[in-house]
């Protein structure tokens, strides 16, 4: 199993009190309606002996249930939450407006509201959200060779200086200092958890990360210390494999990657990444059983150091490594998207044939 869920009688407790932390890891199957239900549910809850609990959404329709009309077990919980699906509607309708509180109010929305739906659901708030969007449109300007000005008025920023401040906070780095012929070009490219930034020489993939990583302009910086600030804008070969590969990825019909990677680290460092990408897909495992498989038994948190210094996400998956009880710990690119990483993973090696045991 993915997760070593609890016993029935504290899921049930987690179904009466309406537990948010089971919400995606575990379901209740309803034996006197047929249908099943996210712990969440609104709905009034059943009998305990009418109760049975899945941790997948394919083992409740295997076992018979349908999902329940109510909590849409079947969809996400950002397509439920109300507040979420308007604001998103309105961002597509207008994705280069310049969000403001105000505007949100003018909405009919709280913004206190907005911002901890948005947290809940994607590690990020609403204006954040926005306001990397409109950042992306200036990033791009100038990786086409656009002028500072140019990618300013892309971005929607009135003023030189918040285009810069706003520019060096994501990337590390103001504007001018990025080379147009770099020895190592950066690009931006969307993956269905959201926009990535990949950084590459002409030989290997040095950097992959969510671009709303906070992280990230401490680890571009190190880099950029590393090539004496040879770091550009645009695109190499391997910036295009890991693109395309990504997509193949997220449509579940690639199980590694082929990119050749550059890693930036010390020998053990290197080991622990090394043992990362041995774990098979559809499988986890914690950090000390992580540490045992080095030969370094007592370093679990010398482990969980080194999985936190990957700067290569995904390719490197520090998102299968858990708790030593199955549960989800820290992620750089957020706890929700360990969770669909590690959902879309399992669904992939089911597909394949393909069935791990945690651990």
């Amino acid at each position: 199993m993915l997760f070593e869920l609890p016993e029935d009688k504290v899921l049930f407790q987690a179904l009466i009190s309406r537990d948010p932390s089971f919400d995606g890891r575990a379901y209740v199957g309803v034996r006197s309606t047929g249908v099943f239900c996210r712990l969440t549910c609104p709905a009034r809850k059943p009998k305990y002996e009418n109760c049975c609990f899945f941790e997948t959404i394919a083992e409740c329709f295997e076992a018979g249930f349908r999902p329940c009309k109510r909590c849409h077990p079947v969809g996400t919980s950002a397509d439920n939450d109300e507040v979420v699906t308007k604001l998103l509607c309105e961002f597509e309708a207008k994705p280069h407006h310049k969000w403001s509180e105000a505007d949100i109010v003018r909405l009919g929305l709280d913004p206190s509201t907005v911002r901890r739906s948005f947290k809940r659901q994607f590690g990020i708030t609403f204006l954040e959200m926005a306001r990397l969007s409109r950042l992306r449109d200036g990033f791009e300007t100038l990786s086409e060779g656009g002028k500072v000005i140019d990618a300013q008025l892309a971005s929607g920023f009135s003023s030189p200086d918040a285009f810069r401040q706003a520019f060096a906070k994501l990337l590390g780095c103001k504007p001018a200092e990025l080379k147009g012929d770099g020895l190592l070009k950066a690009d931006w490219f969307d993956t269905p958890l959201g926009a990535m930034l990949a950084v590459a020489d002409e030989r290997a993939l040095h950097l992959l990360e969510f671009a709303d990583r906070k992280a990230l302009p401490a680890e571009l910086s190190r880099l950029r210390k590393q090539v004496k600030g040879d770091l550009g804008l645009g695109r190499t070969a391997p910036i295009d494999q890991i693109e395309r590969e990504l997509s193949e990825f997220f449509a579940g019909t690639r199980l590694d990657f082929d990119v050749p990677l550059a890693l930036h680290g010390t020998s053990f460092t290197k080991d622990v990444w090394r043992e990362l990408r041995a774990i098979p897909i559809g499988a986890t495992k914690s950090y000390g059983e992580l540490a045992k498989q080095i030969g370094k038994p007592s370093a679990a948190r010398a482990v969980a150091r080194a999985n936190g210094a990957n700067q290569i996400a995904i390719v490197i998956p520090c998102h299968r490594v858990v708790g030593m009880d199955g549960s989800l710990t820290g992620y750089g690119g957020g706890l929700w998207r360990k969770q669909k990483l590690i959902d879309l993973e399992l669904k992939i090696a089911r597909s394949k044939g393909l069935f791990h045991v945690s651990g």
